[in-house]
């Protein structure tokens, strides 16, 4: 899987993805639902804050910490959002070589297969954001063709439970995009004819 070296590139890809959508964001908007059942807008974007923030942690110090969580919130999860988004992204770059590992309690990875899993949360939350807004921006396809192989390895039945809704299945033919949302939960809207 040479897409699994590629862990910064996707990271990058992922996260000028996720704040197109945030560029839309009003505070009117907060309280839209989004495909995250039971979750409004302005829930979606602290939690995205805060995995970002366990992302930042993981590639900066080469561990999370059992006392990794919320961060707090401020006033704009929007700009909280950026703010974290840019530190992972600065982190990131600083902290090479891929091959370093990063322990996640009994577990240890290295830094590439962190940004990759990262690259395929922050995308699917992406993708959550923009519909929440009523945007409806699909994955870019280059960079869904190249997740969704890794997250059929990553996201499997045991792993599903508390993380992702089982896959919907797709009425017909779908581009690498909504195949992406599909797998990890969503059920992407037909999109009209241009």
């Amino acid at each position: 899987m040479a897409a699994l070296s590629r862990g910064l590139e996707l990271l990058e890809s992922a996260v000028g993805y996720l704040l197109g959508g945030t560029a839309l964001v009003t505070p009117q908007l907060l309280s839209h639902p989004t495909p995250c059942r039971g979750w409004d807008l302005e829930m979606l974007l602290e939690h995205v804050s805060d995995s970002i923030g366990l992302l930042d942690e993981a590639m900066a110090s080469g561990r999370v910490s059992a006392t990794a969580g919320h961060r707090g919130s401020r006033p704009d999860p929007v700009a909280r959002l950026r703010g974290q988004a840019a530190r992972l992204l600065a982190t990131s770059v600083a902290a090479a070589p891929a091959a370093r590992p990063v322990v996640i309690g009994d577990r240890e990875l290295t830094a590439n297969m962190i940004a990759v899993t990262g690259a395929i949360e922050i995308t699917v939350h992406g993708w959550d954001i923009s519909e929440a807004v009523g945007a409806r921006r699909p994955v870019p396809p280059l960079l869904a063709t190249v997740l969704l192989p890794i997250a059929q390895l990553l996201v499997t039945p045991r792993a599903r439970p508390g993380l992702f809704a089982d896959p919907v299945l797709l009425p017909g033919p779908a581009g690498p995009g909504d195949q992406l949302v599909a797998f990890l939960g969503r059920r992407p809207r037909p999109r009209l004819a241009a």
